[in-house]
């Protein structure tokens, strides 16, 4: 276990809690990192690109002119490729791109994020997200008492109170708040900074040590 302060939303800290090193301490493996955000992509691909092949295309069963004697190439049909309005030659159909990944797989890249974050100190625990209100000007302040500038990931548990602050970050382009459980390895090493409360932090390294 190792131990990292915890500061107030003014930035201020308060005490220290204890991370897991097998979370939050581990060698990132840039292999699993890399398979597990190629995966996540695909899966955001829709996959509902469709064009029309000959079988598909209405029209073209007559023969546009006669085999021999005009001094063309040979045609069959109106609907043929080289022909406007014809079909489409090897163009894309429905399919899913979505990339299957180990279990194990996924858990070591997620904890090999969160090591990278923590080993390049970009990783930060704050006591809790209560507001008292539904307030931008609240979550501004905040981001800006850490000098938060970029993109920064807000990790809550889902037993805390933290409605108005989702809210409240809805409006800033920069600022994102999800739960332990909706963590995934694209957010982690999209944002600039990762910002868990203290009990996102522990429920973190209860959740993902094994």
């Amino acid at each position: 276990m190792s131990q990292i302060d915890v500061y107030n939303q003014e930035a201020k800290a308060v005490k220290k809690v204890e991370l897991s090193d097998a979370v939050f301490g581990i060698e990132p493996n840039q292999q699993a990192i890399y398979d597990s955000v190629l995966a996540y992509l695909a899966g955001l691909r829709q996959g509902t690109h469709s064009t029309l092949t000959r079988s598909f295309v209405s029209g073209g069963g007559k023969k546009p002119f006669r085999q021999k004697g005009t001094g063309r190439a040979r045609q069959g049909s109106t609907r043929a490729t080289q022909f406007r309005h014809g079909a489409i030659a090897f163009g894309p159909h429905p399919r899913k791109y979505s990339v299957k990944l180990n279990r194990k797989v996924r858990q070591l890249a997620l904890r090999s994020a969160l090591s990278e974050k923590n080993a390049d100190q970009n990783l930060t625990v704050i006591e809790n997200l209560s507001f008292d209100e539904i307030k931008t000007k609240k979550a501004v302040a905040l981001l800006n008492a850490f000098g938060f500038d970029r993109k920064t990931l807000f990790v809550a548990d889902a037993s805390e109170d933290f409605d108005n602050a989702f809210v409240s970050m809805r409006n800033i382009p920069n600022a994102m708040l999800v739960t332990v459980s909706s963590l995934n390895v694209y957010d982690i090493m999209n944002a600039d900074k990762i910002v868990f409360t203290e009990a996102a932090a522990v429920k973190a390294g209860e959740d993902f040590a094994a």
